[in-house]
């Protein structure tokens, strides 16, 4: 299993949004960096990312499971473009801040403080567990 980490501003797309889309799960559409999308593509069904909310809130606020294989992008019809959809598994009973993160020297060197733009980035084992200590939960998920 591989572990991630996707951004979303809670203003366009939010956490509660993405419980509530349930079993089913959401296309993580509308990424035009090929960084990001190149990261969807290394991704199987049942790798887990971390939802963190960016600008408003810049905290980790739960954790999503990879639920479709790669496919095109719905937002585009440029083939360049394509995407992966996501299930809400748990919420982090307590929300781990950027700050917290940036504070941790464990996690220096940890995507999320040394590629603050890329919205669809790897997380190490090692800060998986770290982060999800943070937040609360003994047994990740």
């Amino acid at each position: 299993m591989q572990y991630w980490l996707i951004k979303s501003e809670p203003d366009k797309w939010s956490w509660e949004q993405q419980k509530a889309k349930g079993e089913e799960g959401e296309p993580w559409d509308g990424i035009r960096n090929y960084q990001a999308r190149n990261n969807m593509r290394a991704m199987e069904i049942g790798d887990k990312a971390f939802f963190y909310h960016s600008n408003i809130g810049k905290e980790v606020v739960g954790i999503v499971e990879v639920c479709s294989n790669i496919h095109p992008d719905p937002k585009t019809d440029d083939e360049r473009w394509e995407c992966v959809d996501f299930k809400a598994v748990c919420d982090l009973p307590k929300p781990v801040t950027l700050a917290q993160v940036k504070a941790e020297p464990s996690l220096a060197d940890m995507s999320l403080v040394t590629s603050m733009r890329l919205s669809v980035q790897p997380v190490k084992e090692e800060e998986w567990q770290i982060v999800c200590k943070m937040g609360g939960l003994d047994t990740p998920a």
